[in-house]
């Protein structure tokens, strides 16, 4: 397991370029709400850190994971972004619906990734259980939406080193 190697939270604060002029979307799901809610606190307040202006983070909730894709896409159509963040955890249960929604959202990202002229960041748990989510989500193993926001970040900023 990854996270048991290295904390969701740890990075070099100065390998992380300025994202003062960054616009960034952040869609999040509704479902599993208390794991979604510190995902979503994480991800803005390093967004912050990092120089982002709240007036530059536009959050749009959908019910659950599986409309993640479709809020990405929308909020990439309507909003003059440079990022889009999903947020979003899937807690395994006694059916194979955990493996159709985790399957739906991890394809329908990289669609959106090869389709427009923006990163999608994949910030979606999948996880065998609810300690599990909570460690990710500013628990033992820090927070999935801090990473998720450094992605982003280093993400715009190698689209941008690349149109130079």
């Amino acid at each position: 397991m990854a996270t048991a190697y290295q904390n969701l939270s740890e990075y070099d604060f100065e390998s992380v370029p300025d994202a003062s002029q960054m616009r960034f979307g952040i869609v999040v799901s509704e479902w599993n709400r208390p794991i979604t809610e510190a995902l979503l606190k994480g991800a803005c307040d390093t967004l912050e850190r990092h120089g982002v202006q709240t007036s530059n983070i536009h959050v749009a909730r959908v019910p659950g994971s599986f409309e993640l894709t479709f809020g990405a896409r929308q909020m990439a159509e309507h909003i003059e972004l440079d990022a889009v963040i999903v947020l979003g955890c899937v807690i395994r249960g006694d059916t194979p619906h955990f493996d159709y929604v985790c399957s739906s959202v991890t394809q329908g990202i990289t669609k959106l990734n090869i389709q427009y002229n923006i990163p999608f960041i994949f910030g979606l748990l999948t996880t065998d259980n609810l300690q599990q989510s909570e460690d990710r989500a500013g628990g033992r193993h820090g927070n999935k939406g801090d990473e998720a926001a450094i992605t982003a970040i280093k993400m715009i900023d190698f689209f941008g080193r690349l149109k130079k």
